[in-house]
């Protein structure tokens, strides 16, 4: 059984967040504000905004609080400016981290990810620190139990789409794209009706690293969940093997 099956992590991660769906759907509504500020408010047209839909709903974010996202977005001219920004640092027995996050305020957000590590024992890095250490790609999770299509078929569907790799958990499948191709790949399993667990442009590490030591993971877990509790905070990507 591999030690780290991304399903498993997802499930984890969406039971973990069900109790703070508000902070998912901040998060969401962040991207969606900024997918139409810059491509517009139509998704017909606005790739960027399909694929920020698309992970609405794998995040069971209801359609009108989509649509009331997009509509905010596109009706107010003087919305707030978010911009990305990401961190590099190290976690305990130097766990690569990689922290993403979507700020009206970068100081505010720096000082916040700064003390994150800082409370957990680890550093924050130089840009390119430890990115090296991961591979920039779309990925699509389905879960086997939602999906009526045969796994060859929809290996078949994915690769024919322009996906790059097909793997089968036990509960799951996991589809990979170079990060240009992920819009085309997810849109063609959308229009087959294919249920996405997960559908995002996301950072998977080469390698991974088990702790043992158990002051080690509570200081790696407790950097973690102040990151998670940042509104600012996107996405948190990190070699731990949990």
């Amino acid at each position: 059984m591999s030690g780290h099956s991304k399903f498993a992590n997802i499930k984890h991660k969406k039971e973990k967040n069900d109790a703070a769906k508000g902070k998912i759907f901040t998060i969401i509504g962040r991207e969606l504000a900024v997918a139409v500020k810059e491509g517009g408010a139509d998704p017909n047209n606005n790739s960027k905004l399909r694929d920020v839909i698309a992970k609405a709903k794998a995040a069971n974010m209801p359609n009108d609080t989509i649509d009331r996202g997009i509509k905010k977005a596109a009706g107010n001219a003087n919305a707030v400016n978010y911009e990305y920004v990401s961190y590099e640092g190290y976690g305990p027995n130097g766990i690569a981290i990689i922290v993403d996050a979507l700020t009206d305020n970068k100081n505010r957000t720096a000082a916040n990810v700064r003390s994150a590590f800082t409370k957990g024992n680890g550093s924050i890095g130089n840009q390119g620190c430890v990115s090296y250490m991961f591979d920039k790609k779309g990925q699509i999770i389905v879960d086997r139990e939602e999906c009526d299509m045969e796994p060859d078929d929809l290996m078949m569907l994915a690769l024919d789409a322009g996906a790059e790799d097909f793997s089968e958990e036990e509960d799951s499948f996991e589809i990979l794209t170079d990060p240009d191709s992920f819009s085309e790949v997810r849109a063609a399993l959308e229009e087959k009706g294919i249920p996405m667990a997960e559908a995002e442009v996301t950072m998977i590490p080469q390698t991974y690293v088990t702790l043992t030591d158990e002051d080690a993971i509570k200081n790696l877990q407790r950097t973690l969940d102040l990151l998670d509790e940042d509104d600012d905070v996107q996405n948190v990507y990190h070699n731990w093997d949990e």
